[in-house]
């Protein structure tokens, strides 16, 4: 875990992988090649109370899907980065375009992949299912599992420090 404690009241952007964070990370594909993912209601409600607070949004993920378009354009999600192997890329891009520190932004990631962008964000942080590795490398560990409100808690706890609930 990392050891400099984070100021939440900075964070302006909350990034996520999508993938066993925002969905539980199960992937059903169906006879016609399209996939099912499993979302909560909790999280959706955590993202449309948090954008309507003043957080931005942004999916950055390995993969593409017409599930991932369709949940992130139903929440109204700012961003959506897709078949991205180096999610710092999209990172910068956002610093710079948003005229933002690294300590603006907070990310939530499950896997190995996620690591390197755990390891630059102000506020850096896993669903309770993650990976072993990963929660080596984060600032907190959620209580919840990826897709099932792990980001809600996130979003509650910024929001939190903000006193804006």
């Amino acid at each position: 875990m990392k050891t400099k404690k984070p100021d939440l009241k900075k964070i302006e952007f909350f990034l996520m992988d999508l993938d066993g964070c925002l969905s539980t990370g199960h992937i059903i594909y169906v006879s016609n090649g399209d996939d099912i993912k499993v979302f909560h209601t909790h999280d959706g409600f955590g993202i449309t109370r948090g954008r309507r607070l003043g957080l931005k949004f942004g999916v950055i993920s390995g993969r593409s899907s017409k599930v991932n378009k369709l949940r992130t354009t139903s929440l109204k999600f700012d961003y959506l980065f897709e078949n991205i192997d180096d999610k710092l890329i999209p990172f910068e891009e956002l610093k710079k375009k948003h005229n933002l520190k690294n300590e603006n932004f907070a990310y939530i990631g499950d896997d190995e992949f996620d690591i390197p962008l755990l390891k630059e964000v102000g506020f850096s942080c896993c669903p309770g299912n993650a990976i072993e590795e990963v929660k080596k490398h984060v600032h907190y560990v959620c209580k919840h599992d990826g897709g099932n409100g792990a980001v809600r808690e996130i979003i509650d706890k910024i929001l939190k420090a903000k006193k804006l609930i």
